[in-house]
């Protein structure tokens, strides 16, 4: 098996000071609105990867507590202004990485970003090694890995229109098996990723910045 992965996944530990607990990652729940709770998973994959870049850069700028539920909240109500969902939500990559470098310029944060789509029409998606390739190289990049999932297909671990935070992947050498660690919820989640490509309908796509 290859394994790949962040270099510090604890560096996603949120503390809540309140109820004494400890999330991985931010969470949607947290969002003050139903509208934000409801449709808040493109911004709140945004947070996790400002979240992570802050806290392992030390040049990286941000002045926020970002281990604290309050400093994480903070954050993500700040990303929602510009990683704003429409009624459909965030539906493509370049929806969510347009938006976020406008947050990133704002921030005066020089960030590059990469992107790779798999789309609805099966003939036009690429070839699950090129998928692996993409995440790997994000990961060896210590690059946190935005993942749009709109169909979750046979994958029941998945939530379907909807953006998750990959920070590990293993997988055999020849692909057919492999898997992802994800933050969701504010936990740490294991997903089939070869049963999701083998099964979604309407694809999705993955995003990663580069500082």
């Amino acid at each position: 098996m290859t394994i790949s992965s962040i270099s510090n996944p604890n560096t996603f530990k949120v503390f809540d000071k309140s109820t004494n607990k400890t999330y991985y990652g931010c969470d949607q729940e947290w969002y003050t609105t139903e509208w934000q709770r409801l449709s808040g998973c493109g911004p709140t994959a945004a947070s996790n990867i400002i979240l992570y870049l802050n806290n392992i850069k030390s040049n990286f700028g941000l002045e926020q507590n970002l281990n604290s539920k309050e400093g994480c909240l903070s954050l993500m109500e700040e990303i929602w202004k510009y990683v704003t969902p429409t009624e459909e939500g965030i539906k493509t990559t370049k929806m969510f990485y347009e938006s976020l470098l406008t947050y990133t310029k704002s921030k005066w944060l020089n960030v590059e970003f990469e992107f790779c789509d798999l789309p609805e029409d099966k003939v036009l998606r690429p070839a699950f090694p090129v998928i692996l390739n993409f995440i790997e190289g994000a990961l060896s990049n210590d690059a946190p890995v935005a993942f749009l999932n709109l169909c979750n297909g046979e994958e029941k671990k998945l939530e379907r229109w909807h953006w998750v935070t990959i920070i590990s992947l293993e997988h055999t050498e020849d692909g057919k098996s492999a898997f992802v660690k994800i933050l969701d919820e504010g936990q740490i989640k294991e997903i089939d990723l070869a049963l999701w490509y083998k099964t979604t309908t309407l694809g999705g796509g993955f995003v990663y910045l580069t500082f």
